[in-house]
């Protein structure tokens, strides 16, 4: 491999102009495709294989027409204090702003409180539902402008008036502000590593042309553009690091004296190499995220993974091309001013450098590997130790901030019909088939509102063929609340009785039923997906680094790392621990889908810093050096990379904590604080700490089992035996 890439650097090297006109009629080709593309169909959040999702699939054959994409709002009137929302004054309020909002143009509908008899029994409090003929993404500033204006209206005559449901919730963002200041944080760290403006720029550069053509791509064959959030933000941290080791790795070998075509093509060949398996892990983590069996996730991960894909091509071929239009500019100062009458090669000016920070740090662990492994474990240990009280759920607007009207509507929802009313559970009864269906529904209704933790059951709503019934359960619970979670494992249960009892089917569903239905999914999932995920890239660092202890010291230092940002985040967003000061306002269950997200990215980084850190140390190993000598080489050459890489990362996703919803902020805060623990704890600490005292066993390999697995050379020592002038003799000819 270190050959074949080798020749692929010197190919786009030499013929930069050809490779930058391809790619660039390459991008175009794309954003022409992803223009002319036709829109998208809407995503449609499914969870096979669930009792939820069976009930939701029955209810919308047997009610055609009843199901609804359309945006919603539930506007909540609350009487001033010591009034009733029914009196004169009051109802003439709520009547004039449940008319105005009604007359929208894309207002399918409104229920009116005092017609529905959607008043609370102390008769304080009322709603109003409206429901629209387009999603929450397109509706019109103007028909969100009515709702703002109810709450407006409402303050005026001394009603309080909230506004809750889809219609004004959020969506999600991961690029614009956040973005921006992650890729200026990433250009200063770039800045200080090398000091210079070519060589900082260049990963940014290709980095943001890898994202480009991923996300054009991802439009043009019709994926949703929701599927591009993971791949936006996994293309730019991957792509800058790629280009900053292969970077590096140019700089390192023009320093030794090569000739800028040789050292493009040996910075291929070798960090090229490093980098096509760390792509490799990425891939594998994303793509494996199908084994949860969720399709939306599966998209966002084959998504994500493409885009990694795209941003490894343009780091072993776009990366080279422009090196040759920067040869010197990438190049340190002190290498510039060394040139001998502008000639390319110059005496290594970093040579007799003292040993920077990565050095002293690689001598004390190896020094000391009992004491700084022991000092490590104990400390990740404890930082995992609150792990075991992870509870997943998909919390809901009980998590907004409480300055937003939305969290206010749940509220007064909450105080005035009961903490279960913002989570109802819906019913599907399929009586196809059974003599008497009136009264197996009864049946069943009797069978839900004498189950403890019921509030109240609605009256039975039958389909037009007569062999399905519809109902709502409101439990006495709120929907993220372990309660309610036994409410609904309850109801299945009696489900399942009645069935055997009557043939009669009843299936539990609605919003909340559905979250639970995911969390157990995604638990159930966890497993599995690491099994995968981590076996998978073992067998590939085996084939890296020809060694057993290696590839599984990495896996299981990654699963330290995760642990441990668990930790933070039951600690944070569980407990409360330091929530105010990152504006959490309500703890309460982690997000269903943030372990699996989390392992994910983190698996593919963490495998990208431990393969660029010690595949500098095989090869030093590779070419004589001792196993301890080797562990300081590899750091030497690579720590310092990997420390800016890390940096950037952290910087990147610690931006995330200022956005405004709870998953932005434990996204952000799980990936900058996992990228932290991996990169400095475990690959830079623990990791020369297990080296240094295994010693040349950590590059033991059975004799068998070398003969099976292919040697890729990821080292590069093949490159030592292509024939080139000696860099000695081309410094003496540059002198001369």
């Amino acid at each position: 491999m270190a050959k074949f890439l080798y020749r692929v650097g010197r190919f786009a090297f030499e013929k930069r102009r050809l490779v930058v006109l391809l790619w660039l009629g390459v991008m175009a080709a794309l954003v022409v495709g992803a223009a002319s593309a036709p829109s998208a169909p809407p995503d449609t959040f499914s969870i096979p294989g669930t009792e939820s999702q069976q009930a939701f699939d029955l209810l919308a054959e047997r009610f055609p027409g009843a199901k609804s994409d359309g945006a919603q709002a539930r506007i909540v009137f609350v009487a001033p204090d010591g009034q009733q929302i029914g009196s004169e004054a009051n109802k003439a309020t709520v009547e004039k702003i449940v008319s105005e909002v009604a007359g929208g143009t894309q207002v399918k509908g409104v229920l009116d409180p005092f017609q529905t008899g959607a008043v609370s029994k102390s008769g304080t409090t009322a709603y109003a539902t409206v429901s629209y003929g387009v999603t929450p993404d397109n509706l019109t500033d103007a028909s969100k402008t009515a709702l703002t204006d109810a709450i407006d209206q409402g303050k005026a005559s001394g009603v309080t008036v909230e506004v809750g449901g889809s219609a004004l919730m959020a969506k999600p963002e991961m690029g614009g502000a956040t973005e921006a200041i992650g890729i200026a944080i990433a250009a200063i760290v770039l800045m200080i590593t090398f000091g210079a403006f070519a060589a900082a720029g260049l990963p940014l550069l290709t980095a943001l042309i890898g994202v480009g053509v991923g996300i054009a791509a991802i439009v043009a064959i019709g994926m949703s553009t929701t599927t591009t959030t993971l791949a936006m933000m996994l293309g730019l941290a991957v792509g800058i690091d790629y280009a900053l080791f292969i970077v590096s790795r140019y700089r390192t070998e023009r320093a030794e004296g090569f000739s800028a075509d040789e050292a493009a093509g040996r910075a291929v060949g070798t960090a090229g190499s490093a980098v096509v398996f760390a792509g490799l892990t990425v891939v594998i983590a994303l793509a494996g995220l199908a084994v949860v069996g969720i399709p939306a996730l599966t998209k966002m991960g084959l998504a994500a993974a493409g885009t990694v894909a795209v941003a490894v091509t343009i780091a072993l071929t776009l990366l080279p091309a422009l090196l040759g239009f920067f040869q010197r500019a990438v190049m340190p100062k002190a290498f510039r001013k060394a040139q001998v009458d502008g000639n390319a090669f110059a005496p290594n000016p970093i040579k007799d450098e003292k040993p920077g920070m990565g050095t002293r740090w690689a001598q004390f662990v190896v020094r000391r590997p009992v004491a700084v492994l022991l000092i490590g474990l104990v400390g990740m240990g404890a930082l995992a130790l609150p792990m075991t009280s992870l509870e997943l759920g998909m919390p809901g607007d009980e998590a907004q901030p409480t300055s937003t009207t939305q969290r206010r509507a749940y509220d007064a929802l909450a105080a005035g019909f009961g903490p279960g009313f913002n989570g109802p559970l819906t019913v599907a009864v399929d009586v196809k088939g059974v003599g008497d269906p009136k009264a197996a529904v009864e049946e069943a209704s009797r069978i839900l509102a004498g189950t403890k933790g019921v509030v109240s059951v609605s009256p039975a709503m039958f389909n037009q063929a007569g062999d399905a019934a519809m109902l709502n359960v409101v439990p006495a619970t709120g929907p993220s609340s372990t309660e309610t979670k036994d409410l609904v494992n309850e109801l299945r249960g009696e489900a399942a009785d009645l069935k055997s009892a009557t043939g009669v089917t009843m299936l539990v569903t609605g919003a909340t039923a559905m979250n639970i239905d995911v969390s157990q999914k995604m638990s159930d999932a966890l497993l599995p997906y690491l099994a995968v995920v981590v076996g998978l890239a073992i067998l590939l660092l085996m084939v890296v680094f020809r060694s057993i202890a290696v590839p599984i010291k990495a896996a299981l230092g990654f699963l330290l790392s995760v642990g441990a940002a668990f930790g933070v985040i039951v600690v944070v967003f569980q407990w409360g621990w330091l929530a105010e000061l990152i504006g959490v306002h309500q703890t309460g269950p982690v997000m269903s889908m943030m372990p699996i997200f989390l392992i994910g990215v983190v698996f593919g980084l963490a495998m990208d810093y431990e393969v660029f850190l010690v595949t500098r140390m095989r090869e030093a190993y590779a070419h004589g050096e001792s196993a301890e000598d080797a562990i300081v080489t590899g750091f030497r050459h690579s720590g310092r990379v990997v420390v800016a890489a890390a940096a950037i990362m952290i910087a990147v996703f610690s931006g995330f904590i200022g956005g405004g919803e709870p998953m932005i902020k434990m996204m952000g805060l799980g990936l900058g604080a996992a990228v932290f623990f991996d990169a400095f704890i475990v690959r830079m600490t623990l990791v020369p700490a297990v080296l240094a005292l295994l010693g040349d066993k950590a590059w033991w390999l059975p004799q068998w089992l070398a003969k099976i697995l292919p040697n890729v050379d990821v080292e590069g020592e093949s490159l030592n035996r292509i024939e080139t002038v000696e860099p000695e003799r081309e410094l003496e000819s540059a002198r001369a």
